[in-house]
């Protein structure tokens, strides 16, 4: 059964896209079967995992119209259910409560058992579509600035995950808490750092001991449709989203996962 991993922050331009991407080919580097999931109406995750031209998408299975196996686009180094515009009208807000949280995880129940981990990436909104991600998910990771305005709006993200542990996913975790566009040596990052610390106990998480740095290479690989390290493996942001990928590895049980042969 497939490990279930969600990059989440209702906030937008925190860098959700671009570390789902570099969990997910971080992963499959390391041998793992990882099949990325686009849940934003943007469709920036399968693009910047090399993904080309138009076809079916994640809402084509959500809403029966095909089977997930044949919504699923192959690509070497991770599989994809893309997304697109039309998502953002899922129509899954029409459905009987209970039903309507628990579609993802309904579509995805024919291909668990395929892959070792599935990485989703999540829009910048507390909507249906989210909570679908969190039902479905064992894991959440939620990166964020290094700025004061990415802390606010972490408090409803609270509500929210408490809502889906209480009613519908008991087991669901927060991984960490990543924080971007970190620059060590200055008062700001101190306070942020401090300050997500102190939600990160609230919310019963960490922060991550892997901070990702300012970093040309992470803005300019979605640009060209790749990860960070297709782009550019030597860069510092390839350097810390691989810390990253290692811490991650130790919760996650990568090498027990690896070692059991399903790979």
């Amino acid at each position: 059964m497939a490990i279930v991993l969600t990059v989440t922050n209702q906030k937008g331009g925190v860098g959700k896209t671009t570390t789902a991407t570099a969990i997910a080919a971080g992963l499959a580097r390391r041998g793992a079967r990882v099949l990325g999931i686009d849940l934003d109406p943007q469709g920036n995750l399968g693009f910047c995992l090399g993904l080309e031209g138009n076809g079916p998408t994640v809402l084509d299975a959500l809403q029966g119209k095909i089977r997930v196996q044949t919504a699923i686009r192959r690509l070497p180094l991770v599989d994809v259910l893309a997304s697109d515009i039309t998502l953002s009208s899922s129509g899954l807000d029409k459905l009987p409560p209970g039903e309507r949280e628990s579609t993802l995880r309904k579509t995805l129940e024919p291909v668990m058992d395929y892959y070792d981990y599935v990485v989703i990436d999540t829009p910048p909104a507390l909507n249906i579509i989210t909570v679908n991600a969190y039902v479905v998910s064992d894991d959440l990771i939620i990166p964020m600035n290094t700025d004061i305005l990415s802390l606010v709006g972490l408090s409803q993200l609270r509500e929210t995950i408490d809502s889906v542990r209480m009613q519908l996913n008991p087991d669901l975790r927060v991984l960490g808490i990543l924080l971007n566009r970190f620059t060590k040596r200055t008062r700001l990052a101190k306070d942020v750092l401090d300050m997500a610390d102190t939600i990160a106990k609230q919310i019963g998480t960490k922060v991550f001991d892997t901070k990702i740095r300012n970093s040309i290479a992470v803005a300019e690989a979605p640009a060209h449709g790749e990860d960070v390290f297709t782009f550019d493996r030597h860069s510092t942001g390839a350097r810390d989203y691989e810390s990253l990928i290692d811490e991650i590895a130790k919760d996650i049980k990568l090498e027990e996962v690896l070692a059991d042969g399903k790979v």
